[in-house]
């Protein structure tokens, strides 16, 4: 009797530890979603000092820095050979497309046009990984896909007065390949921490965004301004970097599908730092069409579980 209570008193504790572990992965993944949804808003600052083209490359090399000054504390080896190829899609979607249309998208869109539109990202992501890895999705997701594709499209031609703006050109562009980039990140995420696959992307790109970073300073104007330097800094280091880091942290406590649902909300927080923090005036079209996508979105992750 004895040997049988000491044995099920440890069950509470396990349920206790995991519990907590849960918790913290949760709020680990909440951090990532709050800081990737302050990257619109942050490049728009840093667009008031900064050209486009400096503004992607420093931002690339400060992230750059930051990320190679941990690989090496922690002492992590090189990747194998055979992850080198796919860290090059990582780099060339994640740390230098995505970074780069958006930003030049920004320079004539509002931040809360951008957020609707790249709100779709979840659903393209899903996409590119079905088409990757050879998954058939269900009827229901096909639908659910399409229909927020059409809303986003509906919504991009109200705004842009029944035509298609360079700037949505570009905003489409980084959704194909953020896309690409995302997937091939996931499948890299299976043989190395999820941090250690943007870290090595990122180092990978700084023989070109260093060299790139000059010459864009060189040949832009730069003006020092508080929010300049403040949009630099967490574009480099908070989103590009940091948040990934502990969004990757938390999706491994609580599980993708957990996490995905976290992320659901990030164009609608996008919306509203678009009015806090510029004073931007959001149209009634803004969040009912983020709203249609979140929703859309959630019912795929539905018909894939």
């Amino acid at each position: 009797m004895r040997a049988q209570s000491s044995a099920t008193a440890t069950v509470p504790i396990a349920v206790t530890a995991d519990r907590k572990r849960v918790a913290l992965g949760t709020g680990q993944a909440a951090l990532g979603v709050a800081a990737f949804s302050l990257t619109f808003p942050a490049t728009a600052w840093g667009l008031e000092g900064f050209g486009p083209w400096s503004l992607v490359a420093v931002r690339s090399v400060l992230a750059a820095l930051i990320a190679g000054g941990c690989l090496l504390a922690l002492r992590v080896p090189l990747p194998a050979r055979r992850h080198w190829p796919g860290l090059a899609v990582v780099a060339g979607g994640v740390v230098l497309g995505f970074p780069l249309l958006t930003t030049l998208a920004l320079r004539t869109s509002t931040t809360a046009h951008a957020a609707v539109v790249v709100g779709l990202l979840p659903l393209t992501t899903a996409l590119c990984s079905a088409l990757r890895v050879g998954v058939r999705p269900s009827r229901t997701f096909w639908a659910a896909a399409l229909a927020g594709a059409a809303a986003v499209g509906v919504f991009t031609v109200q705004q842009s007065g029944g035509a298609l703006t360079s700037a949505d050109l570009y905003l489409f562009g980084a959704l194909l390949v953020c896309a690409a980039g995302y997937t091939e990140g996931g499948r890299l995420a299976r043989v190395m921490p999820g941090w250690q696959v943007i870290g090595w992307a990122l180092v990978l790109c700084l023989p070109l965004t260093a060299p790139a970073a000059a010459l864009a300073l060189a040949h832009e104007p730069v003006r020092l301004t508080a929010h300049a330097v403040t949009g630099l800094l967490w574009v480099a280091a908070g989103s590009q970097f940091l948040g990934l880091v502990v969004w990757y942290r938390g999706m491994a406590a609580v599980g993708i599908p957990k996490a995905s649902q976290l992320q659901l909300a990030q164009p609608l927080l996008t919306l509203v730092w678009s009015v806090l923090l510029l004073g931007e005036h959001l149209t009634p079209a803004a969040p009912l069409t983020a709203a249609a996508v979140l929703v859309c979105i959630a019912v795929t992750q539905r018909a894939r579980g």
